[in-house]
């Protein structure tokens, strides 16, 4: 499928960088207020051990055991785009495919890695929904997010299994599965998918993204392999320390109560954003992860008018099968989320400027 060109490396923290940085975010989708003081102190208190090298067995341990596998089924990463690096270095694919849109990060790793890309666009008339059938029979790696980064789609985990076949590579990015009330449709764990390798982010939901810390669940020989195109050491002290707090019993407490209130939050920001309907915005829907994808006339100028009100917003254009006129919003708190549909009738009322 020819490919148009678009800005694979640019992320929504690019918007709050700089100029950026004094702006309301709603760019990033990093859950806000975090991480909590507990995990702070978890990670404080590794410090003591820097002089060591990293020992990452318990940390692997513990992942393995909230996801009730063996220890040879996991391996952490240095964030989930350190996996797909790997799996771009590793693998030995001949057709890889894409789904988009979805965070980019996958495309741009395979294509450095020399790799041509394949993709499959999603359709915006059919609410970006998966179609197994659009993939590809000969693809022998094929990469989608569940829920999906931009458009909050979440898809049945059967129609995401349908897409294995024997000497096929299916990787699911479940970044953001974590912020699903109880993570329906989520994959990881099963290991009756062939070929499945699921990856996990804890920079998300614990605002862990300055420390880099993800893992892939895949059978052990994907595992092997992947581990042998890693560096030594790949991740540090402080990250194994939180890897293991995060995946405790009582983070995932944590962790599930806040996929309430995220769902809760969303809710109210779908909400208020049906009243911009005669301005001609559209919210895809259902919206499934902690942000909100939308579709709006003169969106590129809307969000340069919105960084004057305060309020940083991710673009949507970089993204293969989106165009200038989509917006992704991350969910705020219902106070954050109040003031910037203000803001936002402000941008689309010429009086109100």
């Amino acid at each position: 499928m020819p490919t148009e060109a678009h800005d694979l490396r640019h992320h929504g923290d690019a918007e709050v960088r700089d100029d950026g940085s004094a702006l309301v975010d709603l760019a990033v989708n990093v859950r806000a207020d975090t991480p909590p003081a507990w995990l702070r102190e978890r990670i404080a208190g590794s410090l003591g051990s820097l002089a060591a090298y990293p020992d990452g067995r318990a940390a692997r341990a513990a992942v393995a055991a909230r996801h009730g596998l063996p220890t040879d089924r996991v391996l952490l990463t240095a964030g989930a785009a350190e996996a797909f690096v790997l799996l771009a270095r590793a693998l030995k694919v001949r057709r890889p495919v894409v789904v988009h849109p979805q965070f980019t990060e996958p495309e741009a790793a395979l294509r450095d890695a020399g790799h041509t890309v394949d993709r499959v666009l999603l359709r915006e008339e059919d609410g970006f929904r998966l179609d197994p059938r659009a993939v590809p029979e000969d693809a022998d790696l094929v990469v989608i997010g569940n829920p999906t980064n931009p458009t909050s789609v979440l898809h049945p985990s059967g129609s995401v299994a349908e897409l294995a076949r024997p000497g096929r590579t299916l990787v699911v990015d479940e970044a953001f599965m974590d912020a699903v009330p109880g993570e329906r449709e989520a994959l990881a764990g099963r290991t009756d998918v062939p070929g499945l390798v699921v990856l996990r982010s804890l920079t998300k939901t614990w605002g862990l993204a300055g420390l880099r810390i993800g893992y892939v669940l895949a059978a052990p020989e994907t595992v092997a392999d992947l581990e042998r195109a890693q560096p030594l050491w790949p991740v540090s002290t402080p990250a194994l320390a939180a890897a293991e707090a995060c995946v405790s019993s009582q983070a995932l407490a944590e962790a599930a109560h806040a996929a309430h209130r995220i769902a809760a939050d969303r809710a109210h920001l779908v909400a208020g954003l049906a009243g911009f309907a005669p301005a001609g915005l559209r919210v895809v829907k259902p919206a499934e992860g902690p942000f909100v994808l939308v579709r709006l006339p003169g969106a590129a100028v809307v969000r340069r008018q919105l960084r004057d009100l305060g309020y940083a917003v991710r673009r949507g254009d970089t993204f293969p099968g989106l165009g200038e006129e989509w917006l992704r919003l991350a969910v705020r708190d219902r106070a954050t989320v109040n003031g910037f549909l203000r803001a936002l009738e402000r941008a689309l009322t010429p009086t109100a400027r």
